[in-house]
């Protein structure tokens, strides 16, 4: 087990690359397997959730070639070896069942294990059976393997909750289907985008990607292709809140702006705004004296509420939350998605923080408040940036443990922190 060790109280300011989109990423690996044909990714993320990814890769028969300095990963399935994961693989990582789909569209079957992943809530797996079903395959759900098998065919598929995986697993499914498919309530996220993006490149005929109606014509075959991993705004919107609770100046390098139009007015609330430019693919935030609330009409307490994308992603809940504690006001969250995302602000209220928890999906946050260092750790990605946040506008050095999870979404984050300024550094 490693740990962050984080001296409180210096200003994180500078310039930050930002990495590829690790919730792209994953799925674009297990859409290689759809090809016997070389598939080249670019601006991939150096995160541990990669390497469990391509190790899930290498046992269907994947030929891996990776850059580390280049950021690019080359994936070659002339032939698969086998249609099933090992339950140790498939515990590191919950996308490890996007592998699912593509098992099932060129082999026409799928053994794989329930997934692993963060403990931040119940994440179900009934929208990606239906979506199968509906394809024509058959499906069995035990304990220990979840079992597909069948000669797959277009279908019209409403799905129950816009599923980001499952989107995904139902999208690289029907690619080689026989005629036409259409999901109804798709998730429309950018990392679905890059994937449909991708696909395309190698001969899917894909319709609607980021609206919530896809529509796909089934194609015999794919070809290799090279294609670009988007960036990751989850990772941005960290390394912003990281500043802007330590009063620096940030300068953010190979954004896409898009996705910013969906952070920018959660962040607005807080009195962080930022300025891009799309010709050079850059944002920059400009620290206030000071982090005010922006209260809504008529001085009402404001909300922070998530949801399927273009609302605000759950995945940067935590984060905000941090930043709340910063800002002088009050605000109310609402985690509507999973409800074990929230748990962690115990560790925040330990360090000085007022907060209230309503329940498991609502907590008020009143601010600003003197954080102050202690011993934390880190029960999943998000919430274990959260913590590195809020060590470092805390007063005194803290130790942040179970640090390898926050390594599965974000690649050396102390490395990086330590370009912009932050005290930090990696122990054992």
């Amino acid at each position: 087990m490693s740990r962050l060790l984080i001296q409180g109280g210096r200003t994180v300011a500078g310039t930050h690359p930002v990495s590829g989109n690790k919730n792209a990423v994953l799925p674009m690996i297990a859409a290689t397997l759809l090809t016997q044909e070389p598939v080249t990714l670019r601006n991939v993320p150096e995160i541990s959730d990669v390497v469990s990814m391509l190790d899930a890769a290498k046992t269907f028969g994947a030929k891996v070639v990776r850059d580390l300095a280049a950021g690019t990963v080359t994936l070659s399935t002339p032939k698969l070896k086998t249609a099933k994961i090992s339950a140790e693989l498939a515990s590191k990582i919950r996308t490890s069942f996007l592998f699912a789909g593509p098992l099932l569209a060129r082999a026409g079957r799928a053994s794989l294990p329930p997934p692993g992943g963060d403990a931040i809530g119940h994440r179900r797996l009934d929208t990606h059976f239906a979506g199968f079903k509906a394809l024509g395959a058959k499906a069995v759900a035990g304990r220990k393997t979840l079992r597909f098998k069948g000669e797959l065919k277009g279908a019209r598929i409403l799905l129950d909750e816009a599923s980001v995986t499952a989107t995904e697993n139902i999208l690289m499914a029907a690619v080689l289907a026989k005629g036409r498919t259409e999901i109804y309530n798709a998730a429309s996220e950018p990392h679905i985008v890059d994937l449909a993006n991708m696909l395309v490149s190698m001969g899917a005929k894909i319709e609607g990607a980021g609206t919530n109606r896809i529509r796909v014509e089934g194609v015999e075959s794919l070809k290799g292709c090279e294609a670009r991993v988007g960036c990751d705004y989850i990772e941005a919107g960290s390394y912003i809140a990281a500043a802007a609770v330590t009063g620096g100046e940030l300068t953010l390098t190979g954004i896409d702006p898009e996705p910013f139009e969906v952070l920018a007015g959660a962040f607005r609330r807080f009195g962080v705004t930022w300025t891009i430019s799309v010709t050079e693919r850059t944002l920059k935030y400009v620290p206030k004296k000071r982090l005010k609330m922006r209260y809504d009409l008529g001085d009402a307490i404001p909300s922070v509420a998530d949801g399927p994308w273009p609302a605000f992603p759950s995945d940067l809940m935590s984060i905000l939350i941090v930043l709340a504690t910063q800002t002088r006001g009050t605000c109310l969250f609402f985690e509507k998605m999973f409800e074990s995302r929230l748990y962690f602000v115990d560790s925040l209220r330990q360090m000085g923080a007022k907060i209230v928890q309503c329940d498991p999906h609502r907590v008020v946050v009143t601010g600003p408040s003197q954080l102050y260092a202690g011993t934390f750790s880190s029960p999943d990605i998000r919430a274990g940036i959260s913590l590195v946040i809020a060590a470092l506008a805390a007063k005194g050095a803290s130790t942040i443990l179970n640090a390898e999870v926050v390594d599965r979404g974000y690649g050396a984050v102390e490395r990086h922190l330590s370009a912009l300024g932050a005290g930090i550094e990696r122990g054992k």
